[in-house]
């Protein structure tokens, strides 16, 4: 009885437009005209607001960059440097790594005030303060996990266990895809090595996996096993797929599997993907002004060039791009783990490339329509970590409190939302949680984040759990 009810519940509207869209679309893939026809359908086509936004493009800063020594400058902690941390704020608090009582630890770098908006940001950021009018600053974000891999995990999917689909993945599947030849959720990766939170943090979870992320990466082959094997041709691989589309759609109408639509559509997008990813990861093409402006170098794997590339990925109508540079842990622990020697590397790689990209969003008319977001997953606290007595200076892991802004779509430039208090420890004015920012963000896709949902295990899901409430303070 409770089979037969679980299966009537999950007759939705959804559902049903999901597995008739499937129906209809595969009998003619081929057919420009009708694959619309089956992206329409393979979305959730979630209850919308106006949009501000139609794509996003999330610069990860993976290892979590330290706030205090970027955006949060904090006189008292000058003042104080070197001196014990008051027992009282950390009385019963939990380190990652911290032992004893810590040592306050002041900013080696100068911060100024920059544009109109009068932004307050490092030096190490002299490139990101030439745009400062453009971004809204949020000093005041706050997560509930100390950890990389649960807190990337978390700051990805509003869950710091894996199994929970992802943000892209949410997006694709509430208002779907936008280009017929490129996925609808693109990753990007550079820097140290993969994120530690995995590919969770960009996996479909329960959600249909035409949903999921697809990792693009630089050399002759961006991505995997899209390209012809030896011996095979243009005319043979589209045999095969249309004797393997056939297959898998008499199996289809056997199991009634929305997985076996799932892998039809796969092999159609990657056939057209044969022609269109060459061309758009061939950064080559830009003029040498582009190049100068990024400072990309076609050819390598970098930061900027993902930067450059995440530009032509959502002019060409990738709904979410995302990319990922890990190496943000400066614990202090050694040389070239501290904020001297590390910090200002990792500022070198993205802070030109960065605000290139939102100078050429915007004079290409597309920053209007495309939200920004840059951060990490969690902040680095205002004192020394000393790790078995080091004398390089760190910053543990830091929850509490630690900086993102954000940019276009719909997002009110030029302001600083929050505060932290003199030393930088606790978030003492318009608290931003993450599942607060993931509302955010949905609503300037135009999406309520209530009622984005997905049924699994008997229940409704959905990127914001139970919890989210839109940043009014951070809308145009």
């Amino acid at each position: 009885m409770q089979d037969d009810r679980d299966r009537l519940q999950s007759i939705t509207r959804r559902h049903f437009f999901r597995q008739a869209g499937f129906g209809l679309g595969s009998v003619a893939l081929s057919s420009l005209a009708q694959e619309r026809v089956l992206a329409r359908a393979t979305q959730h086509l979630a209850p919308r607001v106006a949009p501000r936004a139609t794509r996003v493009i999330f610069l990860f800063m993976a290892g979590a960059p330290s706030q205090i020594d970027l955006f949060d400058y904090k006189p008292a902690l000058q003042k104080y440097d070197g001196q014990d941390i008051p027992a009282e704020i950390v009385r019963g608090e939990r380190f990652a790594f911290i032992k004893g009582t810590p040592k306050l630890l002041g900013s080696p770098f100068a911060f100024r005030k920059h544009g109109q908006s009068g932004a307050e940001i490092s030096d190490l950021l002299p490139h990101l303060a030439g745009v400062a009018d453009e971004i809204a600053i949020i000093r005041s974000m706050q997560t509930t996990q100390f950890n990389h891999a649960p807190a990337q995990i978390f700051m990805n999917t509003g869950h710091q266990v894996i199994g929970r689909p992802s943000m892209g993945a949410w997006l694709t599947y509430g208002i779907g895809a936008e280009s017929q030849d490129l996925p609808g959720f693109v990753v990007l990766i550079s820097g140290e090595n993969n994120p530690d939170g995995g590919k969770s943090c960009w996996g479909s979870g329960f959600l249909p996996s035409v949903h999921q992320g697809v990792e693009f990466r630089s050399g002759a082959d961006p991505v995997l096993f899209v390209s012809n094997p030896g011996g095979v041709d243009a005319p043979l691989r589209r045999h095969s797929l249309d004797v393997l589309k056939d297959l898998n759609q008499r199996r289809q109408r056997e199991l009634g599997d929305p997985e076996i639509d799932t892998r039809i559509n796969a092999y159609e997008l990657a056939y057209r993907m044969q022609t269109s990813v060459p061309e758009l990861t061939d950064i080559s093409s830009e003029p040498q002004t582009v190049h100068d402006a990024y400072g990309t170098l076609p050819g390598q794997t970098s930061f900027a060039n993902n930067c450059l590339l995440a530009r032509r990925l959502v002019e060409r109508g990738v709904r979410f791009v995302q990319l990922y540079h890990r190496g943000w842990d400066t614990h202090g622990s050694g040389f070239g783990e501290d904020i001297v020697e590390k910090l200002p590397h990792l500022c070198r790689q993205t802070d030109q490339p960065v605000a290139a990209l939102i100078a050429d969003l915007k004079q290409r008319g597309l920053l209007d329509t495309t939200l920004v977001v840059w951060g990490g997953e969690f902040g680095r606290t205002p004192m020394n970590e000393a790790r078995n007595g080091s004398k390089f200076l760190g910053r543990d892991h830091h929850p509490r409190a630690f900086t993102m802004w954000m940019a276009g779509g719909g997002v009110k430039p030029g302001i600083t939302l929050g505060q932290t208090d003199e030393l930088g420890y606790n978030v003492v004015q318009d608290p931003v949680q993450v599942h607060d920012l993931h509302a955010t963000m949905l609503h300037l896709l135009g999406i309520d984040h209530e009622k984005l949902t997905f049924r699994s295990q008997g229940r409704d899901f959905r990127l914001t759990d139970v919890h989210g409430t839109v940043v009014q303070q951070l809308l145009a």
